[in-house]
């Protein structure tokens, strides 16, 4: 006998049990449709006395069918239960949750619109963790022009893309137990990896591995089982600079936002910034490009303004493929300022700075927090953080349409909430 079939009769695997109880459910079944259809009990037949009991003899004969196939139909469709998640739970993530909902998500969110987020840091993963609850098509492309913290450290050392924006991704849009996504996300505080996060030197040991970052970044995305994908805006190693106001310039992402390049900003009057761009100039990542054009809906924001969401759109060929895509644009404006990049700001200076950049305004729909009640922590307000303030100007100057809804975190008042924010873009916008 084939070794695989004879595997199945391997003590311990929990399938025999019900192979015998289905079977035993379809005897009952065919029982109950025998009683219904003839008498088969004959006083002539010489069977042990019990069976006159245990066959219901003293019923009508169509009350014996009913009860027979309904107790054979009850036991089928239990131990059909059982076998499925004998054979199938050790190969499904998320195992203490029922099937049906396992099921039932994975056939939803094939359905779901194809969406394609451009941003980086903490704004991008907000929204890709409510977003994820209403599609599967979900694409994010990632800035990679981040030169501080850990990310610094790997991409100076090691030559690698800066991984901490994609590990932020990959634990949003991970769909496993919460204890892998606080690993990923698991800061060392002391040694030699003290600042480093266990996600970053995940991603770089892969990229070691596998090759290059975008293979590492897909086989991270296949072992945290992630909704979407998630690619680079470009594969070239880029610096952001920004040019100032006043003429001066500052190199790298984490110098951009503080005030004469004083590292905190402390003392120091904030210069306004005119423009950044990348160096040497990047083109666009064929596969980002591949997604954009193909998206059904495009969402930029919210994130840090000059160093999280330009950053990708000055990448050569990223403005050409949002102006082609057919896709619905919606850009996601923050729902606080940013001291040394976006002080004082209003929503309308937030779409001027991107228009200053593409040349024009390429959305559809702007997403505006309503929620003018809440209240910033003491130290943001120290900081100089305000809320931004819509005005007029968003729509009288352009094509657009504001949507105005509350789309603030209750428990950190300067950042979104993933399921509000979520539910605004899905249901005041893409089924509006």
């Amino acid at each position: 006998m084939n070794p695989r079939v004879v595997r199945w009769f391997t003590p311990g695997l929990h399938v025999k049990r019900w192979l015998v109880l289905l079977m035993a459910g379809m005897v009952l079944v065919s029982l109950g449709i025998g009683y219904a259809l003839a008498n088969v009990y004959r006083s002539g037949v010489s069977l042990p006395h019990i069976f006159f009991y245990l066959t219901l003899q003293f019923m009508n004969r169509y009350v014996r069918g009913a009860l027979f196939g309904a107790l054979g139909l009850s036991i089928i469709l239990y131990a059909l239960y059982k076998l499925t998640q004998s054979v199938l739970g050790p190969f499904l993530p998320g195992r203490d949750r029922a099937l049906s909902e396992i099921i039932y998500n994975y056939r939803f969110l094939q359905k779901g619109p194809r969406v394609v987020a451009l941003g980086g840091g903490t704004g991008l993963s907000t929204m890709l963790r409510g977003l994820k609850k209403y599609t599967g098509n979900l694409t994010a492309i990632v800035t990679v022009a981040d030169d501080g913290g850990s990310s610094g450290k790997l991409r100076a050392e090691y030559r690698i893309l800066p991984p901490g924006d994609f590990r932020q991704c990959i634990t949003a849009l991970a769909d496993v137990e919460p204890l892998m996504t606080t690993l990923f996300q698991h800061r060392f505080k002391e040694g030699s990896l003290n600042g480093h996060s266990f996600g970053n030197l995940f991603i770089m040991a892969m990229a070691e591995i596998t090759g290059d970052f975008e293979h590492a970044i897909r086989e991270s995305g296949r072992v945290l089982a992630v909704r979407g994908q998630i690619v680079p805006s470009t594969l070239r190693d880029v610096t952001l600079i920004a040019e100032m106001a006043d003429g001066q310039t500052r190199i790298g992402e984490s110098s951009i936002p503080h005030a004469n390049g004083d590292g905190e900003g402390n003392g120091a009057v904030a210069t306004a910034i005119k423009r950044v761009f990348l160096e040497p100039e990047p083109t666009i990542n064929p596969e980002a490009e591949e997604a954009i054009l193909n998206a059904e809906m495009i969402i930029v924001g919210p994130g840090s303004l000059y160093t999280s969401i330009l950053p990708n759109l000055v990448v050569d060929g990223m403005a050409e493929a949002l102006k082609a895509s057919p896709a619905m644009k919606v850009f996601v404006c923050n729902v606080a300022t940013q001291p040394g990049e976006t002080d004082a700001f209003r929503v309308s200076d937030h779409l001027e700075a991107i228009e200053r950049h593409l040349g024009a305004n390429i959305f559809d729909f702007v997403v505006v927090n309503s929620n003018n009640n809440f209240t910033l922590p003491p130290s943001a307000q120290a900081a100089g953080i305000r809320r931004v303030v819509y005005d007029p100007a968003t729509v009288s100057k352009r094509s657009i349409h504001a949507v105005l809804v509350d789309v603030v975190n209750p428990r950190v008042s300067t950042h979104h909430d993933p399921d509000k924010l979520a539910r605004a873009i899905m249901k005041k916008i893409w089924r509006s």
